[in-house]
């Protein structure tokens, strides 16, 4: 209607003003319904045709959609096991800071564990120190060993000097019994060093390595504890959260509930326009938002990223074969619009819904000096028009709570 009337003053009003005033042509005598069309017929289709342009001109290059939403991400309330729930402390719809204590799950197994962990590395410790008692003791029996070898080489050397001297002072059998004698004693002195050893290395490696399986057994039963409480990963609102303690939560399943983040939907609007401004929209074009949630104001808006493929498009590979005429109904250009100004979204509740205008702006391209007068004429209407868009906003804004409230009757 703005439109028609803007182009009537250009066309019908200076006609009409001609054969009334110039002419001297009366309303109710000469000009009637049937001279209206037949004197200015040239006026009322000039007119027409100079509105559809009009609209196209606006429409195409200051887009507009009713598609546009403070569309935010959830938070699910979910612990990483499964169990019975031991302890609530938030309440439904309570504020939560990043890291609060949500709910307990029943911990007791996971605590027989850990105390099991606990006691093997002491259990551990234990073997440590006995180890190292025993190390004494095959020091001990090394001496000993090693002392009884020499007694017996001593010994087998004087009987062997002995028969040397006088054959029938020691007889050959009594010097192979003192041989193996000392035989005997440098192999227990052997097996002593070898028990020394082992030793050593049970200490060194076996004890600590099995520690360390403890101490690793001890910190995964604490992780499996620290699970059981789940705390907020954000800041926001906790909704739809009836948690009652004895309920059982399981991740796959059964949630505890939804975590709304502080700061969702308060950062951008996501807005779909028509396929056709595929063309027009850009990033870093400035646009204008009126919300439902938020009557009777103007936010200025600016697009910060242009979503290059179009969502209804989109296939999931499937045992059947996809059919094209499947997605006849097109889809949208997704474009998110961020606040020209900081806190431009405060008010508007996340997932509103909003009416947007974005602006196409010619300013750089009209500063060249390579431009030619018909394109330099042609963008200096393109950003002059965007003043009609405006001010269609400016009036659905007006009329937006009018049409909410009453002509809806919601």
């Amino acid at each position: 209607m703005l439109e028609l009337l803007l182009c009537s003053m250009l066309t019908i009003f200076p006609d009409y003003l001609f054969r009334r005033y110039v002419q001297d042509k009366r309303i109710g005598r000469e000009i009637t319904f049937y001279s209206v069309w037949f004197e200015l017929r040239w006026g009322i289709t000039a007119c027409l045709i100079l509105t559809v342009s009009l609209i196209t001109l606006i429409f195409y290059f200051h887009p507009a959609t009713t598609a546009v939403t403070a569309i935010f991400r959830t938070t699910i309330i979910l612990p990483e096991t499964s169990g019975r729930v031991a302890e609530v402390f938030v309440g439904l719809n309570d504020k939560v800071e990043a890291g609060q204590p949500l709910f307990r799950l029943d911990s007791s197994q996971q605590e027989a564990v850990h105390e099991s962990a606990r006691r093997t590395i002491a259990e551990v410790d234990a073997a440590t120190e006995v180890a190292r008692s025993e190390l004494a003791v095959a020091d001990g029996q090394i001496r000993q060993a090693e002392s009884a070898h020499r007694d017996a080489l001593a010994e087998l050397e004087t009987k062997t000097e002995l028969r040397r001297r006088n054959p029938n002072t020691v007889s050959l059998r009594e010097l192979e019994r003192l041989r193996d004698v000392a035989e005997g004693q440098q192999g227990a002195a052997e097996a002593a060093l070898a028990n020394k050893q082992a030793l050593q290395t049970k200490i060194a490696s076996l004890l600590p390595a099995q520690k360390a399986t403890a101490e690793a057994a001890l910190v995964q039963a604490q992780v499996e504890i620290d699970k059981t409480l789940v705390r907020a990963g954000v800041s926001g609102t906790v909704q739809q959260f009836t948690l009652r303690q004895g309920d059982v939560v399981n991740p796959m399943l059964r949630p505890a509930g939804i975590l709304v983040p502080a700061e969702a939907g308060r950062q951008a609007l996501v807005a779909g326009f028509g396929q056709i401004e595929a063309q027009v929209i850009r990033t870093g074009m400035i646009a204008e938002v009126t919300c439902i949630g938020k009557p009777f104001t103007i936010i200025p808006m600016v697009v910060t990223q242009v979503q290059d493929a179009i969502a209804s498009g989109q296939f999931r590979p499937t045992d059947q074969l996809i059919d094209v005429t499947q997605t006849v109904r097109p889809g949208t250009i997704t474009a998110f619009l961020e606040p020209l100004y900081a806190g431009g979204l405060e008010g508007v509740p996340p997932g509103g819904s909003c009416i947007a205008n974005a602006y196409t702006n010619n300013h750089d391209e009209l500063a060249s000096d390579k431009l030619g007068t018909p394109r330099w004429l042609f963008l200096h209407i393109v950003d002059t028009v965007g003043i009609v868009h405006a001010g269609i906003l400016r009036a659905q804004a007006l009329l937006l709570p009018v049409q909410t409230l009453v002509l809806t009757g919601h």
